[in-house]
């Protein structure tokens, strides 16, 4: 993926088109310009991955199982799908520009964003989880938990002496990320 690899200003659409096997004019007759295609990359890795998330079910989970589960996802999917981490952290670069542009990525973010008070909610009506945790701040905290690890894996493997993409130093994350979590919603 072009725009994954290279970021917006480093795509050329003639390496696109390449790519795809097919002529850039069409590119440009479907998609309009660069930035059009990009915005539409954008969306298409954001609704897969809210398309995974609301296939978790989680509601059907009690609430610490749905919790650990969304923990596992999100480290599972950063995994799994590298290139959505990039595209994220070229559109961050770019200011969030095309997201916000887009209706259908709004839309999405505010379908997703109501996941994690829902478990919190039910798990402090059964008594599981304490009361009064932020759903955004436990949102960001399970994403950048995962987040940090896959986008400084080279530099911290330096750091700590380590190789942090063996599948032993990756289970022992997921583990770990799973208790600090588990940890934070915690009665007190």
């Amino acid at each position: 993926m072009e725009f994954a690899a290279n970021g917006l200003a480093g795509t050329r659409v003639e390496a696109i088109a390449e790519r795809a096997e097919i002529n850039k004019r069409m590119i440009y007759q479907y998609f309009g310009s660069k930035e059009l295609l990009y915005q539409a990359v954008l969306e298409k890795v954001y609704q897969d991955v809210w398309d995974a998330e609301a296939n978790l079910n989680l509601d059907q989970l009690p609430p610490r199982e749905a919790l650990v589960a969304l923990v596992t996802f999100v480290w599972t999917y950063y995994l799994q799908h590298p290139e959505f981490i990039t595209i994220l952290n070229s559109e961050n670069q770019l200011k969030a520009v095309y997201f916000r542009k887009s209706r259908l990525l709004r839309e999405g973010a505010a379908n997703s964003r109501p996941l994690v008070d829902e478990i919190l909610r039910r798990g402090e009506a059964e008594g599981t989880f304490r009361t009064g945790i932020d759903p955004v701040q436990l949102g960001l905290t399970i994403t950048s938990i995962c987040y940090y690890y896959f986008t400084n894996q080279a530099t911290s493997s330096i750091i700590y002496g380590q190789r942090m993409t063996t599948r032993a130093a990756l289970e022992q994350r997921l583990a770990f990320n799973i208790e600090t979590v588990l940890a934070i919603v915690a009665p007190l």
